[in-house]
């Protein structure tokens, strides 16, 4: 069983639980002074104590993706690095090294369940290699529409999350696939990726000066290499993007920085600047200019209005940047307002933290939102 499966965690909660009930039935057995009850009791203890920290440990890392295989945990991983050929068409770019089911029903029936593929995608212009997931719809394998493109979406974690947390955690494929079913959004390919293509430095997607080239990795190479080894559209009309938390802030940016590449993004509990910390170092090389070009709110005061459209969510009670949100919205809506094209949705929670709880509560909604606001290929 994986780190991050559900069973995992249930099953350590199960070995707490059993584990306290044990310690409280042996306590009165191991009273008195003597040197083997005082062991004991320390044993159970200590016992107990780390089956609670690790059944919480377990959980927080399901809901936050700090570890995404018991490999990432102990750093075990091996996988070697992987060579960018800067001369490779866009139909090579793209690796697939393996597979993972779908939890639905039919799951071994790609044209029911649709399917998961595992990859490497190689970014000539950024300098970048990078793993991910794309998710193929039913329809992709099915023969009516075997010479049909689909639209595709861009999805992205947060920082310092992992690629598998958008299918274990957030649970993106299995939502699109009972929405689609339920006619509620359009099929669509999801590629699914962590943001941190430079571990353990956190971008923030930016080109940073005299480092990685994240944004133009993710705007250029990657919807390229896909559209080109992939039956999906390669034009901005044809593309989404969304994530959660900075995935959110850069779904957002690249959106409004780039709508030659995205016409929509949905940003969940974004931030709307780039931070300066111990996980981002110096992003913007002592450039103001550069520094306010990855502001958002920026964004919208002083550069022309992009043509794309935008969905920004918080919550009222438990997210620190509901203030900022709605200062975003009400910009973006002033800007609407003089017929200027940029078009602002919203999703606003009484309550909710910053976790992936609330992310659930509202990936359907955004889901629908953004297959409303991309084209299929003619």
């Amino acid at each position: 069983m994986g780190l991050t499966a559900t069973k995992v965690v249930m099953l350590s909660v199960l070995v707490a639980v059993l584990l306290f009930a044990a310690t409280v039935w042996l306590w009165p057995r191991l009273a008195g002074g003597s040197i083997r009850a005082v062991l004991g009791r320390i044993g159970t203890l200590l016992i107990c104590q780390l089956s609670i920290f690790a059944a919480i440990g377990l959980y927080a890392n399901q809901s936050f993706g700090f570890y995404g295989s018991w490999a990432d945990l102990f750093g075990t991983e091996t996988t070697p690095g992987v060579v960018v050929d800067h001369d490779s068409p866009a139909s090579k770019r793209v690796q697939v090294v393996g597979t993972k089911r779908m939890s639905v029903a039919n799951a071994n029936n790609p044209r029911v369940a649709g399917r998961i593929e595992k990859i490497t995608l190689q970014g000539p212009k950024a300098d970048i290699a990078s793993p991910g997931y794309v998710y193929l719809p039913p329809e992709y394998f099915q023969p009516e529409y075997a010479k049909k493109r689909f639209p595709a979406a861009l999805v992205l974690t947060g920082y310092p999350g992992t690629t598998e947390a958008l299918i274990n955690g957030l649970k993106y494929p299995q939502t699109a696939h009972r929405l689609a079913r339920q006619d509620k959004m359009q099929p669509m390919v999801l590629v699914m990726m962590r943001p941190t293509v430079a571990p353990p430095r956190d971008t923030e997607c930016m080109d940073v000066p005299e480092g990685p080239q994240t944004e133009t990795f993710f705007t250029e190479d990657v919807p390229s290499a896909i559209s080109g080894y992939y039956r999906v559209g390669a034009e901005a009309r044809n593309w989404g993007v969304i994530g959660n938390s900075s995935g959110g802030y850069c779904a957002l940016k690249m959106a409004m920085r780039h709508p030659d590449a995205f016409s929509a993004a949905a940003g969940l509990s974004p931030h709307y600047k780039a931070p300066k910390d111990a996980t981002t170092g110096d992003l913007f090389g002592g450039d103001e200019r550069l520094e306010k070009e990855n502001n958002l709110h920026w964004l919208l005061d002083h550069r022309p209005a992009p043509p794309v459209s935008l969905l920004v969510t918080s919550s009222k009670k438990g997210e620190k940047n509901y203030k900022a949100t709605m200062r975003f919205i009400n910009k973006a809506k002033a800007l609407n307002a003089r017929g200027e094209p940029t078009r602002i949705s919203s999703m606003i929670l009484d309550s909710g933290g910053h976790n992936f709880n609330t992310w659930n509560r509202e990936i359907a909604g955004c889901l629908e939102w953004l297959s409303g606001r991309v084209e299929t290929p003619k």
